[in-house]
């Protein structure tokens, strides 16, 4: 990733997680393969490259959601919005022409293919995919596991660059695992427990959401319980919209000890399962998951093997304390997702 330089300074470590995320969606979603250099020039028939459009379509996308059709021409960044929805469009719609209309089927481990054979078959009942909904399912995923694993792995390098003794803690149990240093594999995931641990912990302190918001079915009451401890039955009826504050949840002392202290070791003991979830609940949960666990755990493990992670040494900084520096790395603003504002990294290879 960093080619064999010793030591890599990034100025925002935002910029790594967001390439990493999307080329691997670039794979998972479409089968298509691009490098850290990617593609230097669009190809004929398009104004920008599948690697630029893709990235535009995850910057731009609280644009696309808010902005009307008819506004997308009125700024510089509305235009840039509209050309990269318009371009993977394009690109989209290629490619599924292509997986198509091809003498020979390609076979393919995809989102793509997955979604097109969907669209030609019918399934106990159910009817075929249009076109189009086989489009909008690739752009949720394409959104939805880009963006939210992106920020959470930047998330998670930030706290292990804070926090010297779980980085290594991490790094001694991955060196017990892989002593010829090999990077792991799918089989190997029962080895990563301890990097498991660091994603929760991170995920706790940091749901990609903090409210998911729903609406009551139908009648019904919740059953609680109030300050002084005493049970309260709170009436809901149907069609309430209710918001499940995720953020409020992980952080409740009543379910964790010091519940913003970085500890990864407290998923190691009985934890509070219906008080985790950064990926929502029950049968509306995300699709997704267990693609995202997998994809978090492998990264940080093949980073932490081959780097130690430090925050970068800034002048302006240089006499603040651990919780001015805490609070200044872990800022976040609300986009579609929490996003961190600047993770200054120094990435220095492992002898």
């Amino acid at each position: 990733m960093f080619g064999g330089q010793q030591t890599i300074v990034y100025d925002n470590a935002l910029e790594v997680t967001v390439a990493l995320a999307l080329f691997i969606i670039a794979a998972a979603g479409f089968g298509r393969r691009i490098g850290w250099k990617g593609e230097l020039v669009p190809p004929p028939g398009h104004k920008l490259t599948f690697k630029d459009a893709l990235a535009g379509a995850s910057k731009y996308a609280s644009i696309k959601a808010l902005v009307p059709v008819w506004a997308l021409s009125m700024t510089e960044r509305t235009r840039a919005a509209k050309l990269a929805y318009d371009e993977l469009e394009i690109y989209m719609r290629e490619m599924t022409q292509s997986r198509r209309s091809s003498e020979k089927r390609e076979v393919k481990d995809d989102l793509l293919t997955s979604l097109i054979e969907a669209s030609e078959s019918d399934f106990d009942g159910y009817e075929k995919l249009s076109d189009q909904e086989v489009l909008g399912n690739i752009f949720i995923f394409l959104i939805a596991g880009h963006e939210t694993t992106a920020h959470t792995l930047c998330f998670a390098l930030a706290l292990l660059a804070l926090h010297q003794d779980e980085q290594e803690h991490l790094y001694q149990e991955l060196s017990k695992a892989f002593p010829d240093g090999k990077n792991p594999t799918y089989e190997d995931t029962d080895k990563l427990t301890y990097v498991d641990c660091v994603m929760n912990e991170t995920l706790r302190l940091f749901p990609p959401v903090m409210n998911v918001p729903k609406e009551s079915a139908e009648d019904t009451s919740f059953v609680t319980v109030n300050a002084a401890g005493e049970k309260v039955f709170v009436p809901v009826a149907a069609g309430t919209t209710l918001a499940l504050c995720i953020g409020d949840l992980h952080h409740n002392p009543r379910y964790w000890k010091d519940p913003f202290a970085f500890k990864p070791s407290r998923f190691l003991e009985e934890w509070p399962r219906d008080a985790f979830v950064p990926f929502s609940g029950g049968v509306r949960s995300c699709l997704g998951r267990r693609f995202a666990e997998l994809e978090n755990i492998v990264f940080l493990s093949m980073l932490v093997m081959k780097y130690k992670l430090d925050i970068k040494p800034e002048p302006e900084f240089v006499n603040e304390t651990f919780e001015e520096r805490r609070g200044r790395v872990l800022k976040y603003y609300h986009g579609l997702t929490i996003t961190p504002t600047r993770v200054p990294l120094v990435f220095t290879r492992r002898s």
